[in-house]
């Protein structure tokens, strides 16, 4: 099997991503799941640019990698400087990797009106870079930047910089689609060609900027590269970069070539969302392979055929990149959809049972007023039950009340928001009376609830709140129209979504506040 070797530039090309920016801590944490994931290289930085990366490899230094080799990443020496007075490529030895990338011009426009050199000088500076790197015992990798570009406009000055590079004594030259515009007819032709003009190893290295990027880094393996390089979800500067979560398990499941070991191919969707988390990046949900939807069904037919062969309607087992099928509960949804969810819970259901007609009018009626149970499954799951007749009541409300007051705060004299609520309920037949505050009302009424209901369930104290959305359903009816709240909890083990439904958006807190709870519940083994 043909080993494609994975190259990893979340750190510093995925860094340049709008939005992101990375403590030394965040590199650290990701560098360390990049090596227990097996990548190749990754690239820590550029420590010629910034105090930050500096002190990200001497940290980076002491870490146990196993065999990810940490990569220091800079630019060929500047014009009419001596290589060994450069400060760029001093920075990148104090760096003190056993690996190096520079990065050179191959495209007569940049040279020119760039740098403003000759295109001898260029050629010089990466010859001359490359040959006192490698004097000082460093291997080298050389990013063409521009390439394909540069091969469009002069095949011949771009060919001569590939060459200045390979005789210089770089380990590898990677080809790059650096403004991102190349189509993929292009980039296998002009591979193909310059595997025949380079004896040593070439590597790709695309940007997505005409969405493209990771079909172009597969085109260029299946004409000769060998190795790969991109970012995990495929973040970076502009449109970003070539995303690695698609390119691994295509270049392996769909061309058999060898990037990780099948073991480690299955904790790709959990590097996937541990990078987003990280980066605080909202993780794509149509994402292939790793998304939360990549292997999601929701119509009745889709959902009906891959409960008879999954093969109808996916192309992998998501077990294959450690994600997992979902089957999700809509208006869509046929009676296929419900059976499965059943399953899924261990609630005794076929087709001819009455209950399950019943569920499935429910759930339309229910969508059509407002609710969304596809973002709400652990509200559908206590709607299923609660049909059943299998369910038991927490708690009866007998009321509560919330109160806004603005008042001006006695030590900052500014005014100031204050949320009150006031809640009146029974657990098993005992009276609970509680007021509690709050960041907003509906922050005041979950903290009221908690503290009604605390003594009684001690494992809500482990249960937070992660995430509250509200959805105007009618834009025209101005301020009386129906919203849509979704809430979302988590605990040590677990994330979950409730949905709720009103004209009065405390009301619909109340709804989901409440299902999120009682779920909890539900799953600490308590019989609902």
């Amino acid at each position: 099997m043909t080993h494609i070797k994975v190259y990893d530039t979340t750190l510093r090309d995925g860094a340049q991503a709008e939005g992101v920016s990375y403590s030394v801590g965040d590199k650290v944490q990701i560098v360390k799941k990049l090596a227990e994931l097996g990548v190749h290289f990754v690239e820590g930085g550029w420590p010629g640019s910034n105090p930050k990366d500096l002190t990200f490899f001497k940290t980076a230094g002491a870490l146990k990698l196993g065999k990810t080799k940490l990569v220091a990443f800079g630019s060929t020496r500047r014009r009419h400087i001596k290589a060994h007075k450069d400060k760029n490529l001093q920075a990148l030895l104090k760096a003190g990797t056993e690996y190096i990338t520079v990065f050179g011009k191959s495209w007569v426009l940049q040279v020119k009106d760039i740098l403003k050199v000759s295109l001898e000088e260029n050629l010089k500076m990466v010859d001359e870079s490359i040959r006192y790197l490698r004097k000082k015992g460093r291997k080298v990798f050389f990013d063409a930047e521009h390439f394909f570009d540069g091969y469009k406009d002069n095949a011949g000055y771009a060919l001569k910089v590939l060459t200045a590079a390979q005789d210089a004594g770089a380990e590898g030259i990677i080809l790059c689609d650096t403004n991102g515009g190349s189509l993929t007819s292009e980039i296998s032709a002009i591979v193909k060609a310059v595997k025949k003009e380079i004896k040593i190893n070439l590597g790709i290295h695309t940007h997505n900027d005409i969405g493209m990027a990771a079909a172009n880094s597969v085109a260029a393996v299946e004409a000769g590269c060998t190795q790969v390089q991109g970012t995990i979800n495929g973040c970076g500067e502009r449109c970003g970069n070539a995303d690695l979560c698609v390119i691994i398990p295509t270049l392996q499941l769909k061309l058999g070539l060898n990037c990780l070991s099948p073991k480690k191919l299955k904790e790709l969707t959990e590097v996937s969302h541990y990078v987003s988390e990280v980066s605080n990046m909202k993780q794509s949900g149509n994402q292939p392979y790793v998304g939360l939807s990549a292997f999601a069904h929701k119509g009745g037919v889709h959902v009906n055929a891959v409960m008879k062969n999954p093969t109808s309607y996916e192309h992998i087992k998501p077990e294959e990149v450690g994600n997992k099928r979902r089957f999700l509960i809509s208006e869509w949804a046929g009676r296929s959809s419900i059976l499965m969810k059943a399953k899924e819970l261990n609630i005794d259901l076929d087709k001819d049972t009455p209950q399950t007609k019943k569920i499935l009018e429910q759930l339309q009626d229910m969508e059509n007023e407002g609710y969304h149970f596809e973002a709400g499954e652990a509200s559908f799951e206590l709607l299923m039950k609660r049909m059943m007749k299998k369910s038991k009541k927490f708690f009866e409300l007998e009321g509560f009340r919330v109160i806004n007051e603005k008042r001006i705060d006695p030590k900052t004299k500014m005014p100031q928001l204050y949320s009150e609520a006031t809640i009146k309920l029974k657990v098993n037949g005992i009276m609970e009376h509680t007021a509690a505050e709050g960041d907003g009302p509906i922050n005041a009424l979950d903290n009221a609830l908690r503290k009604a209901l605390e003594d009684f369930y001690p494992s809500l104290k482990k249960m937070h709140l992660a995430d509250f959305k509200v959805r105007v359903l009618d834009q025209k009816a101005g301020t009386a129209a129906k919203v849509r709240v979704l809430i979302q909890s988590q605990d040590e083990e677990e994330l979950w979504s409730t949905v709720g439904v009103s004209g009065n958006i405390i009301e619909a807190s109340w709804q989901a506040l409440v299902d999120s709870i009682e779920y909890k519940l539900l799953k600490d083994g308590k019989k609902l």
